[in-house]
């Protein structure tokens, strides 16, 4: 099997390179444009989701319980920014002791490390002169929550609502803004990091802000890029792979049934597609064997068609020749004794005949002329029925013998008159299926013809040799053999071997052609065959006990 250029499976391997390639390099440029931003839109439905959860823990809990917390606004301060660096992690301050319950906190803590979310709560903001300071009263989800954190926090919330006083704070920007809260994308420089910010009240009263890290999403985007390109190599290798494989499994009978249509082409029909399968390739096979079957069929009758169709052209030609011999025979047959007759009469009427014997001898040529011409004319007659089928055979059961001797015993005086000796044997009778009088007309002209072409030993000799459930009738004369070339000649119309003899005896050459056309209507067999001091004609009929 060939696997070159523009092979069917060279085809699907390439494809499947070309998909995979464009896939990849599709997502590349998808994940490059599309997918931090789609990202940071993520974020902030997510930002809403979790704090519309958040306010409704806050408002099923009753509120953040800062009434209940006496502690000043300026301890709180000197609490975040004690030398200890005491960490605010777990709520150890006495208002986030106080303020809430415990399975409050934690809620909010899994909910917010759930979603990668740090959120502040923050009771009030207070300013001084110099800058705003916000006091934190909660600090839940991921990010650290040192002094240093919270003093960030603080700095960022003050922005918010004193804008312009927010230390590091970059490229801040509005992108959603409700009547609960509003969302905004910023660059911290402290942190070096992009975030997605919420900031907003609860239904309690309290400030919230919630932020989270988008930064980290560049980094996987080129991490997923890197690991996107070695997945599609590795991809188009082992899919190729199993695409060389699947192909084959389908090209392998493709290029069977294409040997099959080869074969096909070259009238080869004996090819057949063996292949049990169920789809569409063995459908396809089922078809080429159906149309292979037909094509042998269509040629095999066309063939038949085209034979038929030459033989027809054939009989036409020769029925066209045979037409221009028989009227070129018959013309020539009675221009002479038509001439002899014409000649003849005028002599009669012009009286150059004196006495009576001339005029007997000029009458009996009139007559014998007239006699043959009359023969001839009735044998062209027999000889027409019995070609164009208008001669009805009727069959008969008979006694061979008693018709041979009858013919036979027409032409003794024949036989004496040229001392020729005839021997027949058969005594017995030989019953047959035949028209009588149409073998009886067979076996006239052959004895006939025997004793016109007779010499040498001058014997006739009539045989009936049995052969199976035919029994065959054979005239032999000894004489000269026919040429064998001229055998099969003998049985058309007008045919003469020996032109001047046949003259002689008044030959008019139909006798063997009525034999042919009467053995043709019986379905039988006829012949003749030389000998070596003489020629055989025969005919075979069905025998009868």
């Amino acid at each position: 099997m060939k696997h070159g250029k523009h092979s069917v499976t060279m085809k699907l391997i390439l494809l499947t390179f070309a998909a995979i390639f464009s896939t990849v390099a599709l997502c590349l440029v998808l994940n490059d444009t599309l997918l931090v931003r789609y990202y940071e839109l993520s974020k902030q439905k997510t930002l809403g989701e979790v704090y519309v959860q958040i306010n409704r823990l806050v408002m099923e809990e009753g509120g953040m319980g800062f009434a209940e917390n006496t502690e000043t606004a300026e301890q709180e301060e000197n609490d975040s920014g004690s030398e200890d660096g005491k960490t605010e992690e777990g709520g150890e301050n006495s208002g986030e002791q106080e303020g809430i319950s415990e399975q409050l906190r934690l809620d909010l803590d899994i909910l917010c490390e759930k979603f990668n979310i740090t959120t502040v709560i923050v009771e009030d903001i207070l300013s001084d002169s110099f800058r705003p300071q916000a006091i934190v009263k909660y600090f839940f989800g991921t990010g650290g929550k040192s002094s240093q954190d919270v003093a960030v926090i603080k700095d960022l919330i003050g922005d918010y609502f004193f804008p312009g006083y927010g230390e590091g704070v970059k490229e801040k920007k509005l992108e959603l803004e409700t009547e609960q809260y509003s969302i905004f994308s910023l660059y911290d420089s402290r942190m070096e990091s992009k975030y997605i910010e919420l900031v907003g009240f609860l239904q309690s009263g309290e400030i919230i802000l919630m932020r989270s890290n988008v930064e980290s999403m560049q980094e996987s985007v080129k991490v997923a890029n890197k690991f996107l390109v070695y997945a599609g190599l590795a991809s188009a290798v082992i899919i190729s792979g199993i695409m060389f494989f699947v192909s084959r499994r389908f090209t392998k009978p493709i290029l069977k049934l294409a040997d099959i249509a080869k074969e096909m082409s070259e009238l080869n029909f004996d090819v057949k597609y063996t292949v049990g399968r169920k789809d569409e390739i063995g459908e396809l096979g089922n078809s080429i064997n159906v149309l292979s079957e037909k094509l042998e069929k269509t040629i095999s009758e066309l063939k038949s068609a085209n034979n038929e169709l030459q033989v027809d052209i054939e009989r036409k030609t020769k029925a066209d020749e045979m037409r221009k011999d028989f009227l070129s025979n018959v013309t020539h047959e009675l221009k002479t004794p038509i001439a002899l007759i014409q000649g003849y009469a005028e002599g009669l009427k012009d009286n150059i005949n004196e006495s009576a014997e001339e005029r007997e001898f000029y009458c009996d040529v009139i007559i014998d002329e007239a006699g043959k011409m009359n023969a001839m004319v009735k044998k062209l007659l027999t000889l027409n029925h019995l070609e164009y089928g208008t001669t009805q055979i009727e069959l008969s059961r008979f006694d061979l013998t008693t018709v041979i001797r009858a013919v036979l015993d027409k032409t003794e005086i024949l036989a004496k008159q040229k001392d020729v000796t005839v021997r027949f044997e058969q005594k017995t009778p030989v019953y047959v299926w035949a028209d009588e009088y149409m073998i009886e007309e067979v076996l006239t002209n052959y004895i006939s013809n025997a004793f016109h072409h007779v010499d040498g030993a001058n014997i006739i000799e009539v045989q009936m040799v049995p052969r199976g459930e035919h029994i065959r009738v054979a005239v032999y004369n000894t004489g000269s053999p026919i040429p064998e070339e001229e055998l099969d000649n003998i049985w058309v119309k007008f045919y003469k071997v020996d032109k001047a003899r046949t003259r002689e005896y008044g030959g008019s050459g139909i006798g063997l052609s009525i034999v042919k056309a009467i053995m043709e209507a019986h379905n039988q067999s006829f012949g003749v065959k030389n000998h070596s001091a003489g020629v055989e004609f025969w005919f075979e009929l069905d025998h009868t006990s």
